[in-house]
């Protein structure tokens, strides 16, 4: 077989201790609105149905275990938001998967930010035109090692905090996501077949906010280490 030009460079997450493994990246699914006090601060309540976007794979920007990676400022905005949130890799793939036998399915787990030009978002909203140009563009997918889910220890319950420049502007508890893990790869599993490879940004907890040209950015989950960027 040949190409017209060379392929790109498969997309690729550090694998927490393992050396030089790498978890090669299919497709980035995002949950919209999965903790409650978020989806109080954008306007809504209640434990709707889950609701899924996208974003590309190279969209992500691996940070290595004690580094600092760069975290390019995007075009046409002015209003960069960060969002933390516990990253699922699927290890597995798999369709109408029960909420049962989801952790089978599960490789590792992850910090990520799920950075969102936030006021292009707005205005395609209120355009009701689609917002993938708030949400999928490049760098916009952060993400540091992937823990495999054996050494990751009780993520359902694991502390998650964000701080900006040594501040904090999140911090809850993965336990209050509206659809746990389980039940969000339940319904992912319904819409799209699932492959190895797949990345589960699975929601954001309140508190998301605009950062500007050099800030640095501490994320983490407990058990899972620090992601940690700077804006440039």
């Amino acid at each position: 077989m040949s190409y017209v030009f060379s392929p790109a460079p498969v997309p690729s997450v550090p694998v927490a201790g393992s050396g030089e493994q790498r978890f090669p990246v299919h497709r980035i699914y995002c949950v919209g609105r999965n903790y409650e006090e978020h989806a109080k601060e954008m306007g809504f309540t209640g434990r709707e149905p889950p609701f899924f976007f996208m974003k590309p794979a190279d969209a992500i920007v691996p940070v290595g275990a004690g580094e600092t990676g760069r975290l390019p400022y995007p075009s046409l905005t002015a209003n960069l938001h960060h969002e933390v949130e516990l990253v699922v890799a699927i290890g597995q793939g798999g369709r109408n998967i029960q909420a049962a036998d989801a952790h089978r399915h599960i490789y590792g787990y992850a910090v990520g930010l799920d950075m969102t030009r936030r006021d292009l978002q707005n205005n395609m909203k209120k355009q009701g035109r689609p917002w993938c140009i708030g949400k999928g563009f490049d760098a916009s997918a952060p993400i540091g090692p992937i823990t495999p889910a054996a050494q990751a220890g009780d993520v359902e319950k694991a502390a998650i905090w964000l701080q900006v420049n040594g501040a904090d502007r999140q911090r809850s508890t993965v336990a209050q996501l509206i659809w746990n893990i389980a039940e969000t790869i339940e319904h992912l599993s319904a819409a799209w077949e699932l492959q190895p490879g797949d990345l589960i940004y699975t929601g954001t907890p309140e508190g998301v906010a605009a950062v500007a040209r050099g800030d640095v950015l501490e994320a983490g989950v407990h058990g899972l280490g620090l992601l940690r960027l700077q804006v440039v």
